[in-house]
């Protein structure tokens, strides 16, 4: 039996391969990139550097509380002080997180130069 494909011009096959090739999706246009799964792990750290904060400054109120018999004085103190340590820690996340986006668009914007 005769392949089908072989009475096209040649021509008329390159352009239907050129056609399809046009249609696939690239890889670029998949919808879940690297970068995708590196900003929702960068969201990830900022919220467990958050909770670890809270935790720990709960656990230490608590345990100097139950120590002193001062039940909610620590407690009190030591989470608010674990509070504004995660969220100083998720600053210097997000600090960093420019830092990299400023030294990423310098190098661009130097390439496009041509330097």
């Amino acid at each position: 039996m005769a392949n089908p494909l072989d009475d096209l011009p040649k021509d008329r096959l390159k352009a239907l391969e050129d056609r399809i090739a046009s249609r696939k999706p690239k890889a670029e246009d998949s919808p879940h990139q690297k970068k995708d799964y590196a900003i929702a792990n960068l969201a990830w750290r900022m919220v467990i550097e958050l909770v670890a904060g809270l935790g720990i400054g709960f656990g230490m109120g608590y345990g100097l509380d139950y120590l002193f018999g001062t039940l909610p004085l620590f407690l009190v103190i030591f989470t608010l002080l674990g509070l504004a340590a995660g969220i100083k820690t998720m600053l210097n996340s997000a600090r960093e997180l420019g830092e990299k986006q400023a030294a990423k668009a310098a190098d661009g914007k130097e390439d496009a130069r041509g330097d």
